[in-house]
């Protein structure tokens, strides 16, 4: 494969991922972070970085704003939900291993 189909491929696959992220609203942050590990907010912070990579002024509002396609207060409000006991625990047990603490 030639690094422009390459590419043209990935910033396809890019956009069906978004597109899934901005869809699928009835999945909470918090259960993306305790089951792979990154949610929306850390794929906005890539985005973000990978911009400033590239000198391209970004900041985190902006980026959140085209992870979820829409301000993150518009998506707060409209989409999500308190976070249960039990996923705080699965939570604060995954920062601490991503700590290097447990």
């Amino acid at each position: 494969m030639d690094k422009q189909t390459q590419l043209e491929i990935e910033a396809a696959s890019f956009r069906r991922i978004l597109k899934h992220f901005q869809t699928k609203t009835d999945v909470q942050n918090i259960e993306l972070m305790n089951l792979a590990d990154f949610c929306r907010n850390c794929f906005a912070k890539w985005y973000m970085a990978e911009a400033k990579e590239r000198d391209v002024d970004m900041n985190y509002d902006a980026a959140r704003e085209v992870i979820y396609g829409m301000t993150y207060d518009e998506w707060k409000k409209l989409h999500q939900k308190p976070a249960t006991a039990e996923q705080l625990a699965i939570f604060e047990e995954g920062e601490k291993r991503r700590k290097g603490q447990s």
